[in-house]
């Protein structure tokens, strides 16, 4: 078949490779342009552009889509048979939903009508979701609210992370668009009750919040790996928390119980299993305790609950 490809981020591309190893035509390659990076903030193509490079393929990079009557009509002038988008970053208009012959396809990471949104793999995880999986849709205007075409459920464990559940999901996704195409399974609509949303995350969404309970924060450890990351703050100094475990003990939250890294919340406590400090390497707990005295009585900031709401601390 003739096709777009619409993605951006690592996730995308299995389903690119795919594509590309089942001999599909790949007419061009949509993805987010090249962004300021590291420290001389050099601008860094995405893992998508990266890729199609590679495989030698015409890749797009625009700004916009809706505004842009130039780019749609290029889009439409590739008279496709498909366009197969994976986490690409743009709303489509309708005039390029409606261009291929058989219109745009998604690969959505959760079991539709739940998590629909920027962030349902982390969002699963946070919720403690028992299982979650991917969902092949046909895209229309709505937010993630087309027909399903195809789905496949994966079990989260209690030690799941979101990136475990990234990588699964993405191969997952590439697996059920091969089929989805050859196929051309009929469209089912998706239910209307059971939708929930999950947004786009922000790099403080990842700041604990010590008054909530054990369980919520041990899952937002699990749900915001790798990105936007889990943090509190030690002594005015940024400690990422990269693993941690939900264990017996109560106290005032933020308050470190023993020599251990446990730490007190709103219920129950958390016991910190592997750390890292801002501008050091990842390090078990006991190691990093080797080299830092954190007694307990110490106090981890983060926020607290006021009567107007939270601040942080």
């Amino acid at each position: 078949m003739r096709l777009a490809f619409m993605g951006s981020p690592d996730f995308a591309v299995p389903a690119l490779l795919g594509l590309h190893g089942a001999g599909h035509e790949i007419a061009a390659v949509y993805c987010q342009p090249p962004k300021p990076a590291g420290r001389g903030y050099a601008l860094r193509p995405c893992p998508v552009q990266i890729a199609a490079e590679r495989l030698g393929l015409d890749v797009r990079t625009p700004t916009r889509l809706r505004a842009d009557p130039a780019a749609q009509q290029a889009f439409a002038a590739l008279r496709l048979d498909a366009s197969v988008v994976a986490a690409y970053g743009l709303i489509l208009p309708r005039p390029m939903l409606d261009a291929p012959r058989r219109g745009c396809l998604n690969i959505h990471a959760s079991l539709l009508p739940r998590w629909r949104g920027a962030a349902p793999i982390q969002a699963a995880v946070l919720a403690g979701d028992a299982e979650t999986g991917v969902t092949i849709m046909q895209m229309d205007a709505g937010l993630d609210t087309g027909p399903m075409l195809l789905r496949e459920a994966v079990s989260i464990a209690g030690t799941t992370t979101a990136a475990d559940l990234h990588d699964v999901l993405a191969v997952i996704g590439a697996r059920l668009m091969l089929r989805a195409l050859v196929e051309d399974p009929p469209s089912v609509p998706q239910p209307a009750d059971g939708v929930t949303y999950a947004p786009k995350l922000t790099r403080d969404a990842g700041r604990i919040d010590w008054t909530r309970d054990a369980v919520a924060i041990e899952r937002q450890v699990r749900a915001f790996d790798p990105w936007p990351g889990t943090f509190t703050i030690l002594r005015g100094v940024t400690l990422k928390v990269l693993a941690a475990a939900v264990v017996c003990g109560s106290g005032v939250p933020g308050t470190v119980l023993d020599d251990r890294l446990t730490i007190a919340c709103g219920k129950g406590a958390v016991q910190l299993t592997r750390v890292q400090l801002a501008g050091r390497p990842a390090m078990a707990a006991d190691a990093f305790l080797r080299g830092h005295s954190v007694p307990p009585g110490t106090i981890m900031a983060g926020h607290v609950r006021t009567a107007s709401g939270s601040a942080a601390v």
